[in-house]
């Protein structure tokens, strides 16, 4: 049905017409056409009605009937870290085997300084691969030159060459990170593979050199141009390991130059053990809550509060003491917080903490959440709630879905992730991927996992009563993620008096097959009334500075 017009006092700046135009409002109306002024939506309708508001300086833009949706917004996604380091780093993301993968390190090795490393940092799985089988220390000296190389798969694995081992002077076992081992083989001879847990992995690429100012304000430039691609028009970053804080000046260089092409939304995070709400205290000072505009804002601490609760499904009294002064000390801020958890059987521990806190200072209004929790049970689910606690999701289990049924069994991966059940409580619930070290940027890949539950190998997960509807899944990843950001009423749909953050998408979400959903790219993509990336037929309309 077509959304019903609403009138432009002034002549429209921009008009959208001949399109399908998905508000995403109460009434999930459709539209034929969108007007823009000032960078927010002024009015949508018919197409007939909106010429009418057009002026001798309005940009009119025939859609050919293609479908706009809402800016994509990942509510949790390490978007800074990978921007810094995309310049010196090569992606496996979508390669098909192991020999296209080693193709691309080859492409890098060729075009590469003869000291520079080849760094694959994430984002990849060998399930993608043909082969199904990770590389070996062979075959990535055949395609590297004799470069440095350093491949991460997960928090888990990582192959350093002799020459990366060299440069990092590891001669054996006794200088790895504690908890870190070389893989061997059946006879008892090292494959060039390293294993450990995620702080070991951590620290091994914390010995990596950092790129340069000029590289990272490049990279930083390039990956957020590549979301725009995918029709993101904003992200929120929870900080993370490998991240100082002198690695944000890269991101901060360009908004100064008013060169973001989307919004960012970042947290910090506690970069030492034991001096958590030393460092926090330090850091805020000078920086409160909401600092910074609609384009870079301040959103709080995260995803690792205090290193006793992070990753540890059995902290101890002094842990959850210590999370708590932290967390207290944030509810008195007016801080927004978000917690990484990865397991149910554990989560009652972090719920303890937060319902402490609340009964001492309200915390629904600060919009706490806790991401990942593939696994969370209808009675975790109830005590966010009722904490008004949201629940941050991704789609890490397109990859790693193979070893979570391994360890919890099939029954919980039917319901893993729960998204219907969350949905059906009313819990605030935001889309994301995390990535770049664990899964790809991609959101249509994202919800076309959503809506089918397949992994990127083709086994089936999630059962049918945890599948929502296309347009739960897009709710998701529009309003639900603005959410987080408290922008719920400034974007997240195509309202009147709603930001103009949108995309043209190249076939339509909501008719295509759901496997070619991830198939999907934007091919205009706007924030702030100004257009971010254009391709296609919309190439030539991309705007330079905002």
């Amino acid at each position: 049905m077509l959304g019903a017009v609403s009138a432009c006092a002034n002549p429209a700046d921009i008009l959208f017409l001949n399109g399908k135009i998905v508000t995403l409002d109460a009434t999930s109306d459709v539209a034929e056409a969108l007007a823009i002024e000032a960078g927010r939506v002024s009015a949508t309708g018919s197409s007939e009605e909106l010429r009418k508001s057009a002026g001798p300086a309005t940009r009119i833009i025939d859609l050919g009937g293609r479908t706009v949706i809402p800016g994509l917004i990942d509510s949790h996604i390490h978007a800074i870290r990978a921007g810094f380091r995309h310049a010196t780093e090569v992606s496996w993301e979508g390669a098909r085997s192991v020999g296209e993968a080693l193709g691309r390190l080859k492409s890098a090795a060729d075009g590469a300084g003869p000291d520079a490393w080849l760094i694959v940092a994430g984002g990849w799985t060998p399930r993608q691969f043909d082969e199904n089988r990770r590389p070996t220390e062979a075959e990535i000296a055949s395609v590297s030159s004799g470069h440095p190389v350093y491949i991460q798969l997960f928090y888990g694995y990582v192959l350093i060459n002799p020459e990366g081992r060299d440069r990092l002077n590891i001669k054996s076992e006794t200088d790895l990170p504690a908890g870190a081992k070389f893989e061997r083989n059946r006879e008892n001879e090292t494959t060039g593979w390293i294993t450990g847990g995620g702080p070991a992995i951590t620290s091994l690429y914390g010995r990596l050199p950092k790129p340069s100012a000029q590289e990272a304000v490049e990279g930083t430039r390039a990956f957020l141009r590549e979301l725009s691609s995918f029709g993101l028009t904003g992200v929120i970053d929870p900080g993370g390991h490998n991240l100082a804080p002198d690695d944000y000046a890269a991101l901060f260089q360009l908004w100064r130059a008013h060169e973001l092409p989307l919004r960012v939304v970042y947290s910090i995070f506690a970069p030492r053990p034991g001096k958590e709400l030393e460092d926090f205290q330090a850091f805020t000072q000078f920086l409160p809550m909401g600092t910074g505009d609609g384009w870079l804002r301040f959103n709080g601490i995260g995803e690792c509060i205090t290193w006793g609760m992070y990753n540890n499904d059995t902290p101890g009294d002094a842990d959850k003491e210590a999370f708590y002064r932290v967390a207290r000390w944030a509810a008195d801020q007016g801080l927004t917080l978000t917690v990484h958890w990865n397991n149910d059987r554990s989560v009652h521990h972090l719920l303890d903490v937060f319902e402490r806190v609340n009964r001492e200072v309200p915390i629904a209004p600060l919009r706490w959440s806790i991401a990942h929790l593939h696994d969370a049970s209808d009675a975790s689910l109830q005590r966010m709630k009722a904490l008004g606690v949201g629940w941050l999701m991704q789609d890490g289990l397109y990859f790693a879905a193979t070893s979570y049924i391994a360890e919890r069994g099939e029954a919980q991966m039917q319901r893993s992730p729960p998204i219907v059940s969350a949905l059906r409580l009313g819990l605030p619930l935001g889309g994301g991927t995390d990535a770049n070290r664990v899964m790809i940027e991609n959101p249509f890949v994202s919800l076309r996992w959503m809506l089918d539950g397949l992994t990127v190998d083709g086994v089936e997960t999630r059962e049918k009563s945890e599948i929502p509807s296309r347009e739960q899944a897009l709710r998701i990843y529009t309003e639900g993620s603005a959410w987080f950001a408290h922008d719920e009423n400034q974007r997240g749909r195509l309202m009147p008096g709603m930001f103009a953050d949108l995309a043209v998408l190249s076939d339509d979400y909501f008719t295509v097959p759901i496997s070619d959903i991830a198939k999907i790219k934007s091919l205009l993509t706007m924030v702030d009334g100004r257009i971010v990336y254009g391709a296609g037929p919309f190439s030539a309309l991309e705007s330079g500075r905002r």
